[in-house]
């Protein structure tokens, strides 16, 4: 079986992750634009991380056999730094324009500030000027609300819900999520937000449509075998094959290839790696011999 994992924040793992995510079977990944666990002070380090992500990060993921993509946007919890987010929002174009980006995000709301709301509603006119879907991020305080309140303003913006994840659900955010006819992510963490228990009793009680699970794995206790790991469950716990496929594989392939960047085509060949290739002079090796590595795709 393959997966996708839609969430995903690879500029902090290692090589070893990759290694492991593909032998587990992920053959794509989305890598949405993140906080770092500190505040970045100025416009320059914003510009330099987006550049590593439809860079640099594409590269090292491709070395492994994995396609990498990127949403690209200012995150809730930098947009109250105003002076900072107002240079960010001038920036941010060029970048969403590049090759690889397939959504704006992730944006929404971490303390539902005034400031938060502002920028959350410029990016998303932003999303509608670049014809891209939204992944948004929901609060982890009052997320209920937020999560409702985010939905609100995205109506507000005329954004249809087919175009728009609302990600970090949980039990009580995804029967409203789904009512209102937006995807619905789940992020499934070792210790915290979903588990993967949880995720398979979601599944059995909601189905499998427009649900999507993912691991947002990133610097902290997370695990980027979370999307592999919730399939297996779901498989020993007796949920079918096809629902199997639809949360941990086609509904974010369907979400976001409606981008018109994210094609199965790009992964379903058989790949051979050569490691001795260089991104801008660099390579993923220090000091190995450089190897060519197939890695089998087709479906």
């Amino acid at each position: 079986m393959q997966f996708i994992d839609p969430h995903i924040h690879m500029v902090s793992r290692t090589t070893n992750d990759y290694e492991a995510m593909r032998e587990a079977g992920i053959v794509a990944i989305i890598e949405p634009a993140f906080w770092l666990g500190q505040a970045r002070t100025n416009v320059g380090s914003f510009k330099d991380y987006f550049s590593s992500l439809v860079g640099w990060e594409r590269f090292r993921a491709s070395q492994f056999g994995i396609k990498h993509y990127c949403t690209i946007g200012l995150n809730s919890k930098e947009a109250n730094n105003a002076p900072v987010a107002e240079q960010v929002m001038e920036i941010l174009p060029q970048f969403l324009a590049k090759e690889g980006v397939v959504a704006v995000g992730e944006i929404g709301y971490d303390d539902q500030s005034d400031v938060e709301d502002k920028y959350f509603r410029l990016q998303l006119e932003l999303a509608k000027d670049f014809d891209l879907p939204v992944m948004v991020h929901t609060p982890h305080r009052d997320k209920k609300n937020g999560t409702i309140r985010s939905m609100d303003v995205i109506e507000e913006h005329g954004i249809p819900p087919h175009m728009v994840v609302i990600d970090h659900n949980n039990e009580e955010t995804v029967k409203s999520v789904l009512d209102r006819g937006y995807w619905a992510g789940f992020t499934i963490y070792p210790k915290t937000k979903m588990s993967k228990e949880r995720m398979v009793a979601v599944v059995k009680k909601y189905g499998s449509e427009r649900i999507i699970v993912d691991s947002s794995a990133d610097w902290g206790v997370s695990d980027p075998l979370s999307v592999p790991k919730t399939a297996a469950l779901m498989e020993k716990e007796g949920v079918s094959k096809e629902d199997i496929h639809l949360t941990c594989y086609q509904n974010a392939l369907s979400v976001y290839g409606q981008s018109g960047q994210f094609n199965e085509n790009d992964w379903k060949q058989d790949l051979l790696v050569d490691r001795s290739d260089r991104h801008e002079g660099n390579t993923i090796l220090r000091g190995q011999t450089p190897e060519q590595r197939s890695f089998k795709n087709k479906i």
